[in-house]
């Protein structure tokens, strides 16, 4: 069988869940990757009761889902905190804004995540990390000795207890390898496994368009951390669009003609998506792919249902034959 498309709701978080559902539905996608903000998927509200109701509002609309996303609170458990996070946690995570208050406050967050996802059956979350030491990623004035060290120890300290919760749930935390996270790259990701000791509960939501514009090689983070790809995003970005900004963006918004790079409607930029297909056959990954639509210059919901088929048309399932030993038949 194919493996469901479906579409992170994260972006499309304005609009209640029920008119959602409905557009996703009509956009030709499987199922959703519900977010943890707007009315999507409210984890303080998440008892049997909410969860169940929530499973039966999928079910009447025809759609799935496989993962819920925790990536606004998870950003807040190992980041230096500041105003900004205000604006992407709930206020009873948020609080006084206290640092290091807000960072238990979302840690205890997070495994009640796990808790609520096992309530509403699934296994897989996905998410940030934070990181305390992405303001070091350029090392000036020099990086300390140590320095990067003691980053992920405190990743370490802060997320096993977290993991051990979910692996106590029989749940799974995917982090995005991202800019700002505690691994963006592919040797930052194995520095994080490192530092959990490699936690059963811990791998990856694979997203290539965060590796692209890097120039780190998205095809062999597949092969590289085969058994560690939880879930999987389809998001596309082209890069080299301008000279005037580099990888770090020159403090220019998105979707603005001198940016170096920008993401873009699945299929329209420059990711490979026929060699990430081919890769996930190689290591049999047969979970969603997960569409999560950014693309500041299209209309969202052309851009959604253009991505669903491009998608469910590129996707195909790996041969269970070796295609040349036919010709030894009699």
């Amino acid at each position: 069988m194919p493996r469901p498309v479906t579409l992170v709701t994260g972006q499309w978080a304005d609009l209640p869940l029920e008119i959602m559902l409905q557009k996703v539905k009509s956009f030709g996608y499987d199922g959703v990757e519900l977010c943890c903000w707007g009315d999507h998927f409210e984890v303080a509200k998440a008892d049997q009761e909410y969860c169940d109701a929530k499973r039966d509002q999928m079910k009447k609309t025809g759609l799935q889902c496989f993962a819920v996303s925790a990536h606004l609170v998870g950003q807040a458990v190992c980041d230096n905190i500041d105003a900004r996070h205000k604006q992407i946690l709930p206020d009873y995570v948020y609080g006084d804004g206290h640092p290091e208050g807000v960072r238990q406050r979302a840690a205890d967050e997070l495994i009640k995540t796990a808790q609520a996802a096992k309530r509403f059956g699934i296994d897989i979350v996905t998410g940030f990390t934070g990181s305390s030491i992405w303001h070091l990623v350029y090392s000036f004035p020099p990086n300390l000795p140590g320095q990067m060290e003691e980053g992920y120890k405190d990743f370490a300290k802060r997320f096993t207890p977290i993991l051990d919760a979910f692996h106590k749930e029989g749940v799974k935390f995917a982090l995005e390898v991202h800019p700002t996270e505690i691994a963006f790259d592919i040797a930052s990701a194995e520095r994080a496994l490192q530092a959990v000791d490699y936690h059963p509960a811990f791998g990856f939501n694979y997203d290539p368009s965060h590796f692209g514009y890097q120039g780190v090689d998205y095809v062999k983070f597949i092969y590289q951390f085969s058994d560690r790809i939880f879930h999987a995003h389809m998001k596309d970005v082209a890069w080299n669009l301008a000279n005037d900004t580099g990888v770090f963006g020159g403090h220019v918004d998105f979707h603005r003609p001198n940016r170096y790079w920008d993401f873009k409607s699945v299929g329209r930029g420059m990711i490979n998506f026929e060699k990430i297909i081919r890769a996930l056959n190689d290591i049999s990954y047969t979970g969603p792919l997960s569409v999560e639509w950014e693309d500041g210059g299209m209309d969202r919901e052309f851009g959604a249902t253009e991505s669903c088929a491009f998608v469910k048309k590129l996707d195909f399932p790996p041969s269970k034959i070796v295609f040349d030993a036919q010709f030894a038949e009699k």
